[in-house]
């Protein structure tokens, strides 16, 4: 039995290294992606501190703090009224018998623009209010969903299965 052993190692040491280095390899990417979200993560509120603490020194604390709440009451309630418009956009489109890709996106920035806007901080909500107007909007969603579209060459054509009824030939040509 441990010749057998033996002999089986030496064939699979190969394959066995090969599939260690490429799942290390696939775990560094995954640890650089990790990386990256969490510089993303720490660095947005350290913006949003250094820009409070900016602005505030510039107006005040008071107004500073009003400000903040001033953006999110009213980011919130803009982003109500685009929603609602987003899904009476989807519903005329489901009336013409049409799939509302465009008011399901739309409306899920919207919902992501009221949470930027609920956010305190400043960048936050030139965020938030970048996603409600409809032009900025149509133009991040173009740029995020870019990769994921993809071109169609030939749209004229409609493939189909035609189906032959010899009945129906013999008695035309009769």
């Amino acid at each position: 039995i441990a010749s057998k052993i033996m002999s089986i190692k030496p064939n699979w040491f190969p394959i066995c290294f090969l599939i260690i280095i490429r799942n290390c390899y696939s775990m560094q990417i995954h640890l650089k992606r990790q990386m990256h979200a969490l510089i993303f993560i720490i660095s947005i509120p350290l913006i949003e501190i250094y820009l409070m603490i900016k602005v505030g020194g510039m107006i005040g604390a008071f107004n500073t703090i009003f400000l903040i709440l001033f953006t999110a009451v009213t980011g919130v309630y803009f982003a109500k009224l685009a929603g609602l418009n987003a899904i009476r956009s989807g519903f005329n489109q489901l009336m013409k018998n049409e799939m509302p890709v465009y008011e399901i996106i739309s409306g899920a920035a919207l919902a992501f623009a009221a949470l930027l806007l609920i956010i305190p901080g400043f960048l936050t909500d030139l965020f938030g209010f970048l996603l409600i107007i409809p032009i900025t909007r149509k133009f991040f969603i173009k740029s995020i969903s870019f990769n994921f579209y993809k071109k169609k060459s030939n749209e004229d054509i409609i493939e189909g299965i035609i189906d032959e009824n010899k009945q129906d030939d013999n008695k035309k040509n009769n």
